[in-house]
């Protein structure tokens, strides 16, 4: 257990060192915004595209896993809409809640970090991880907000959900790497070199990006937020888990799954609130809390996983 915690313990150094440097102004605000587009369309689209490129396709497809995650996601995603209605919010909050209970954030510190704990045998599922969130979830809940909104979905809804999807550098990275890999095209070296210095980059950049998103956000309306979180880090790798085991998912890639889920919640879902204009503070609490209580949950749930 302390020598796991001891291996987390860089990666959650490093948002901390993002945090301290905004919260003294070393790092200005506007920075952390300029260093999440850097780490968003270069630095981490190139370690997907490195990744999806060199695995084959069947290291990252497995129809088994794909429907334990989903299975299991979703089943908690319609146990918090149900929440959400019982507590009289609307279509649109109940789905945004629903969105903080199983988005976690894969990209900016999944990636880096199960990859270096679990190996790299973990990319391929890591990925596959990725892809769905971004794809499936990404589209239920726009899909819900609209239609809520606009009474009934229009042709240009779907329009802006498809240009959204092509215009996400994660998912065109991925998808090119591995249409690459699909068609056993070598990577050339000096490619592949630019490649792992860019890539490089992704670690150290998106954590200290998360850490410096944290200073502003505050915890209003806590019990919500500490609620979100709860579901978050122990609910959500819980449902995934019994789905695996439903499944028959084999024990690796279920471990690095059940890791996966326990991720806290996705600065993404807060860029969703804020652009719908739907539970911003509530989500961003969420962030904040379930940010600082993974550096304890984390090491657990990787404990749980090595010793099952």
């Amino acid at each position: 257990m302390l020598a796991i915690f001891i291996k987390t313990l860089p990666f959650f150094t490093l948002i901390g060192l993002g945090w301290f440097a905004a919260r003294t102004r070393i790092f200005p605000p506007e920075g952390a915004v300029w260093l999440t587009r850097f780490v968003f369309y270069f630095a981490l689209s190139a370690m997907l595209f490195r990744f999806a490129a060199t695995l084959d396709i069947n290291e990252i497809w497995d129809p088994a896993f794909a429907a334990a995650y989903l299975c299991g996601s979703m089943l908690l995603w319609c146990i918090a809409m149900a929440i959400g209605r019982a507590r009289n919010l609307g279509w649109p909050e109940a789905a945004m809640e629903a969105h903080c209970y199983v988005i976690g954030n894969t990209g900016f510190l999944g990636v880096p970090m199960l990859i270096v704990l679990l190996g790299e045998a973990a990319a391929g599922p890591v990925l596959l991880i990725l892809i769905i969130d971004l794809v499936v979830f990404s589209t239920l809940i726009t899909v819900i907000i609209t239609g809520a909104r606009q009474g009934r979905l229009r042709l240009q809804t779907i329009w802006l959900l498809l240009r959204g999807l092509v215009a996400n550098p994660m998912i065109m990275s991925m998808l090119a790497g591995l249409l690459w890999s699909a068609l056993h095209l070598p990577l050339p070296r000096p490619a592949l070199e630019f490649l792992n210095i860019l890539s490089a980059a992704a670690t150290p950049g998106a954590l200290f990006a998360i850490g410096a998103s944290l200073v502003g956000r505050r915890a209003e309306r806590p019990v919500i937020a500490v609620w979100l979180s709860f579901a978050k880090l122990a609910l959500h790798p819980a449902a995934v888990a019994a789905a695996c085991w439903l499944f028959g998912v084999n024990p690796f890639a279920a471990g690095v799954m059940i890791a996966a889920a326990a991720l806290p919640v996705a600065g993404n879902v807060f860029m969703l609130a804020e652009y719908f204009g739907i539970a911003v503070q509530r989500v961003s609490s969420a962030i904040l809390i379930s940010t600082a209580a993974s550096v304890a949950t984390i090491p657990v749930v990787i404990h749980l996983i090595e010793k099952g």
